[in-house]
């Protein structure tokens, strides 16, 4: 799995990576197979009153890729609920691929179906 973490306006300080590998592991834990993880920290500075910190990642999978932001004042809350939308898409998309393995028992030939004996 390859990881890239990049800053647009901001400095990737080695505590900010630290913070966002130690987040994305939760992801990891559920769902194994990831192929590339590309995250990006972004500062707008709009006005000194209105500075937004942007998180965004893209996480590709086998057969797909999921595309999550989230905007925030403070950029270590972004980065946690960049990851709580992260964690929810590929609990999803990992339900969505076991379950569609499985044939439900109603479409199984008659002679097969334990439930009707």
């Amino acid at each position: 799995m390859n990881l890239t973490i990049s800053g647009h306006h901001l400095e990737v300080t080695p505590a900010i990576r630290e913070y966002v590998q130690t987040k994305l592991e939760r992801v990891k834990r559920h769902f194994d197979h990831v192929i590339d993880i590309a995250v990006i920290l972004t500062v707008d500075n709009l006005t000194e009153k209105e500075k937004r910190q942007k998180a965004e990642i893209n996480l590709r999978l086998s057969g797909k890729t999921v595309y999550v932001e989230s905007l925030s004042h403070d950029l270590y809350a972004a980065i946690d609920c960049l990851i709580d939308k992260l964690d929810r898409q590929v609990m999803k998309y990992k339900n969505k691929v076991q379950d569609h393995n499985h044939q439900a028992i109603k479409h199984m030939p008659e002679e097969e179906n334990p439930a009707a004996a």
